[in-house]
């Protein structure tokens, strides 16, 4: 069995083992336990913060809509994405301004679509997908796949992190050939290289030469940003 089989694997059935069971957004941010926080580019504390504002995000949802909008909420560094349908344009504003108003979020990336609730076979397709995004950047050896938070909701793939620049275009392009991936969302923190240096002083020098050149200016710090798949 090769490597890459067996990292496929193991992803595919922790990912199944998390989001089937559950109305959350399917996502894989790294490595559980001790292994993720070491790897993970928030601190302790705010990593907690944001598994506050996901349950604060989730009871302010069932206090004011009840169980009739499936609304999922991710937070990395308290910007929280909005992902899952609404029925309305109305509603998916409300929920945007309901979310922005829970306590220590910072930022808002609204991704609400209107119209009916996923199926359990899309949440279930989304689930593999995952496990396919994240097996394709830990193969890739280029990617620090622990540092990004993969969501997908009917094949968009949603992309948190703190990166740089290069990092998020090298990771956009592996996850541009995943097959059955529709569309790349870029929900990124951006950091710049030297601020990444800071981080991981003792680490060796990463894979850049790998990595394609970026030759556009870096976006704003943070929102999300669309990259459909041709």
């Amino acid at each position: 069995m090769t490597m890459k089989n067996t990292s496929q694997k193991l992803l595919a059935v922790l990912a199944l083992s998390l989001g089937l069971s559950a109305c959350a957004p399917v996502m894989i941010g790294g490595m559980m336990g001790g292994a993720m926080v070491a790897s993970d580019r928030r601190t302790t504390g705010i990593q907690l913060e944001d598994e506050g504002i996901e349950q604060r995000s989730a009871t302010a949802r069932d206090e004011n809509f009840g169980t009739k909008e499936h609304v999922n909420f991710t937070s990395y560094n308290r910007q929280v994405l909005l992902t899952g349908e609404v029925s309305s344009d109305r509603i998916r504003q409300q929920m945007e301004q309901l979310i922005g108003r829970v306590e220590n979020v910072r930022l808002v990336a609204n991704e609400l679509a209107v119209g009916p609730a996923s199926s359990f076979g899309d949440r279930s397709n989304d689930v593999l997908l995952v496990a396919k995004v994240k097996a394709a950047m830990v193969d890739s050896e280029d990617v620090f796949a622990n540092v990004f938070k993969v969501v997908a909701e009917r094949g968009t793939v949603y992309l948190m992190g703190r990166v740089t620049q290069r990092e998020a275009t090298r990771a956009t392009e592996v996850v541009r050939g995943v097959s059955g991936v529709k569309r790349v969302v870029k929900v990124f923190e951006y950091i710049t290289e030297d601020e990444l240096r800071a981080m991981h002083p003792n680490r060796t020098p990463s894979l850049e030469s790998n990595s394609k050149p970026v030759s556009l200016a870096p976006p704003a710090n943070s929102g999300a940003v669309v990259t459909p798949i041709k």
